[in-house]
Order: structure tokens, then C-alpha cells, then sequence
């Protein structure tokens, strides 16, 4: 397996400069309406397998398409991907976007899957 070092570095700086909460705090969020998941995973993985009613917005683009998803800089966004380290990128480029409320979700899919929390496939929505 190959070493990620540089990125765990990256990622290690990222997170000492955003706010990460756990799944079931997401999934909280989610249903209460305070707060939009945005899952920064590639198409391939979004399609597998995602959070219902989360936005896919890629960790390549999210930085282009924020700001027409969310013009509020102030909504509460939760950044999510596989296992926590592309969601810590991509939050702190959005708090230095100027987004105030943002979170990353600790662990990623991995873990709000390990949580037993609801997921869904393409293949589950009804076709039109």
C-alpha cells in the first residue's frame, strides 16, 4: 500500500483549523433541516453508495460550485467523504472562502456507516 504521507500532513493542518462532529451530530443536523450535507467523494463513490438527500459537490469542484449551491455564507454545511481527510480540505478551503459554519464529519462514510446510519444507492430512487 502506498504511503500518503504528504497528505496526512495536509490533512493533519487542516483540522487543527475547522470543526469536525460526528455522524449521528450530522445526521441530526440533516433531519432537523440546520444543515446540508455535502458529500466531496468522486461521482464513482457518490454513485456506489451516499447519504440521503446529501448534495454532491466533488472535492475537484467544490471550491467552483459553493457558492452557486450555497450563497449564504452562513448556512451550516457538513463536509463529508470516505474516511475524514478529503472532507478536512475541503472545509477549510470554505472557511477561507468566507463560509462561517462549516464542519467536517469525523471518519467520513466509514463511520456514519459503522453508526448504522440510513444510505442509499442511485439505483434505489425512482426512475422518471
Amino acid at each position: 500500500m502506498a504511503e500518503h504521507t504528504g497528505f496526512e500532513k495536509l490533512v493533519a493542518e487542516a483540522k487543527k483549523s475547522i470543526t469536525e462532529i460526528s455522524p449521528e451530530d450530522a445526521a441530526a443536523k440533516l433531519q432537523d433541516a440546520a444543515a446540508a450535507i455535502v458529500d466531496v467523494r468522486e461521482k464513482d463513490e457518490w454513485d456506489e453508495e451516499h447519504i440521503p438527500n446529501a448534495i454532491h459537490l466533488s472535492r475537484g469542484t467544490i471550491e467552483l460550485e459553493i457558492e452557486e449551491k450555497f450563497p449564504d455564507k452562513n448556512a451550516m454545511i457538513v463536509c463529508h467523504c470516505g474516511g475524514g481527510g478529503r472532507s478536512a480540505l475541503a472545509a477549510e478551503s470554505l472557511q477561507k472562502m468566507g463560509y462561517k459554519n462549516v464542519r467536517s464529519m469525523a471518519g467520513g462514510m466509514k463511520a456514519w456507516k459503522a453508526a448504522g446510519l440510513p444510505t442509499t444507492k442511485l439505483e434505489d430512487r425512482p426512475q422518471i
